[in-house]
C-alpha cells in the first residue's frame, strides 16, 4: 500500500480504536450520576458505596479514552498536513472550546469525585457529578460539530486554498450537526444502558451482590430500551439529513444506482456491479417513502456523479445495515429482557443473563458500524465537494514511515486494552465495599440464589417442589 492507503488505514485504526472508550464512558457518566442522586437523597452507606463503584469504572475508561484521543492530533499534523493547513482556521475555535470548556471540565471535577468526598459537602459533590457528565457531552458537541462541518461545511471562504471562518454560528450550526449529535448521544446512552445491564447480569449469575443487581438491571434494561426506541427516529432525522445535503452517500447507503422515485429500501443484501444490483431482501419504494413520505419521492443516484465521486459501494452498504439490524437486535433482546425482569423470571434463565452478558458487545458493534458507514460514504472527499482526501495527505511523509507507527501503535494498543480490561474485570470482580444496606433497610447478609436443575431460583425462595 502506499502512504495514502496506510494513513487512511492508520486514521481508521486509531479513530475506530479511540471510539470504543468514548460510549462507555458517556453511558458510565451518566450512571454515576443516578448513583450519587440516590445516595444524595438516601445518605445510605451502601449507596455511597455503589457510586464510587461505577466512578471507579468511569475513570478507569475516561483514562484510556484520553490517551488515545491524543494520538488522533498528532496524526492531523504528521499525516494530514495538507488537510490540517485547509481546515485549521475552521477546526481551531471547536478544538480549543473541547479543551477549555470540556475536557478541564470533566477532569476537574472527576478529581472532586476521586479524592473529595471528605473534603467538599454532599451537595457540591453531587453537583461534580453532573459537572463531570456535561463536560462528557460538551466534549462530544465540540469534536462533532468539526465532524459535522466536513460533511456539510457552512460559514466559511476559500482564501489562498484554505478554508477560512467567516461566521462561528454558521460553522457550528452546520446542517449535520443537531442530527449527527443526537445520533451519537443516544447511542452512548444504548451503550450504558447494555453495560449496566451486563454487570448486574454477572452478579445474578454468581449470586453476588443480589440485591444491587436486581436494582441496576432494572435501570440499565429501562435505560438501554428507552433510548434503543429513540434511536430509529433520531436515525430517521439524520437519514433525511444525508439525503439532502449528501445525496450520493444516501444513495451508496441503499445502492440506489439511477435516480428514481419508488425507491427499495433494503432490509440486507449483498451489492454487485458497483451498486447496479442488489441481491437481497427489500422493501418496495419503501426508502421514497421513509425520505420523502411518498412514494414517488425521488432518491438521487451514484449514477448522477462520475465514477471517481463515488464511495466504496459494498463497504458502505453493508455496515449501513449492519448498523440498522443490529439496532433492532437490541430492542427486542432488552424488550424480552424487561418483560422478564418484571414478572421475576429474568434471575432463573441462565441463559437469558449470559445473553445480557455477551449483548454489551452488541451497541458497540453498530457504532463503529455506523461511523464507518457515515465516513466511508464520504469519500473520495475528506471536506465535502472542497478537498478531496488524495489531497489532503502529508506529502513528504513516506509509506515505510506511516506502516511503521501503525504498527506500534497496534502494539502499544493492544498493552493498553489488555490493561484496561485487567483494571476494569478487577473493579467489576471486587464490586462495591457495602451491599447490606443498598436499598435503605437494615443491616442483612446478602442473600444467596438456591440453585436448581433449572438454573438458580430468587433468594428466598423455597425448594423445588417435589
Amino acid at each position: 500500500m502506499d502512504a495514502l492507503d496506510l494513513s487512511r488505514l492508520q486514521f481508521a485504526f486509531t479513530v475506530g480504536y479511540h471510539f470504543i472508550f468514548v460510549p462507555f464512558s458517556m453511558g458510565l457518566a451518566l450512571m454515576v450520576v443516578l448513583a450519587e442522586r440516590r445516595y444524595y437523597k438516601s445518605g445510605v452507606p451502601a449507596h455511597r458505596a455503589a457510586s464510587e463503584f461505577w466512578i471507579k469504572l468511569f475513570t478507569a475508561t475516561f483514562a484510556i479514552g484520553v490517551a488515545t484521543g491524543i494520538t488522533m492530533e498528532f496524526a492531523f499534523g504528521a499525516n494530514w498536513a495538507d488537510y490540517s493547513r485547509f481546515v485549521g482556521d475552521i477546526f481551531g475555535a471547536p478544538l480549543a472550546a473541547e479543551g477549555l470548556f470540556a475536557f478541564f471540565l470533566e477532569s476537574t471535577f472527576l478529581g472532586i469525585l476521586l479524592f473529595g468526598r471528605k473534603r467538599v459537602s454532599r451537595g457540591f459533590y453531587y453537583a461534580s457529578a453532573w459537572l463531570v457528565l456535561i463536560g462528557a457531552h460538551l466534549s462530544a458537541v465540540w469534536i462533532l460539530i468539526a465532524n459535522s462541518w466536513q460533511h456539510t461545511p457552512r460559514g466559511f471562504a476559500i482564501e489562498d486554498g484554505r478554508a477560512v471562518l467567516t461566521s462561528f454560528w454558521a460553522a457550528v450550526f452546520n446542517p449535520s450537526t443537531l442530527p449527527r449529535l443526537s445520533h451519537t448521544v443516544v447511542a452512548t446512552w444504548v451503550m450504558g444502558g447494555f453495560a449496566i445491564a451486563a454487570i448486574a447480569a454477572w452478579y445474578l449469575l454468581k449470586g453476588r451482590h443480589v440485591r444491587l443487581a436486581r436494582s441496576w438491571m432494572t435501570t440499565g434494561l429501562i435505560l438501554g430500551l428507552v433510548t434503543a426506541v429513540a434511536m430509529p427516529f433520531v436515525g430517521h432525522w439524520h437519514a433525511v439529513q444525508v439525503a439532502e445535503e449528501q445525496p450520493i452517500k444516501m444513495a451508496a447507503f441503499e445502492s440506489v444506482w439511477e435516480t428514481e422515485s419508488n425507491s427499495t429500501l433494503w432490509l440486507f443484501g449483498w451489492v454487485r456491479d458497483g451498486g447496479e444490483e442488489v441481491v437481497g431482501l427489500g422493501i418496495p419504494s419503501g426508502l421514497s417513502l421513509m425520505l420523502g413520505l411518498d412514494p414517488a419521492h425521488e432518491v438521487t443516484g451514484l449514477s448522477s456523479v462520475p465514477p471517481e465521486d463515488r464511495p466504496p459501494v459494498q463497504l458502505t452498504f453493508q455496515a449501513y445495515h449492519l448498523m440498522i439490524g443490529i439496532g433492532f437486535l437490541m430492542i427486542g433482546l432488552l424488550a424480552l429482557a424487561l418483560i422478564m425482569h418484571a414478572l421475576g423470571r429474568l434471575e432463573r434463565s441462565r441463559w437469558m443473563l449470559w445473553i445480557l452478558v455477551f449483548a454489551v458487545f452488541l451497541p458497540q458493534i453498530a457504532i463503529q458500524m455506523g461511523w464507518a458507514a457515515t465516513e466511508v460514504g464520504r469519500q473520495p472527499w475528506i471536506v465535502q465537494g472542497l478537498l478531496r482526501t488524495v489531497d489532503g495527505v502529508s506529502p513528504t511523509v513516506s509509506a515505510a514511515a506511516v506502516a511503521t507507527t501503525l504498527a506500534l501503535f497496534a502494539v502499544v494498543y493492544l498493552l493498553l486494552f489488555i490493561g484496561w480490561v485487567r483494571v476494569v474485570f478487577g473493579i467489576i470482580r471486587k464490586g462495591p465495599e457495602d451491599v447490606a444496606t443498598m436499598l435503605g433497610g437494615a443491616a442483612a447478609p446478602e442473600p444467596v440464589p438456591v440453585t436448581t436443575d433449572e438454573g438458580p431460583r430468587p433468594a428466598g425462595a423455597g425448594a423445588p417442589a417435589k
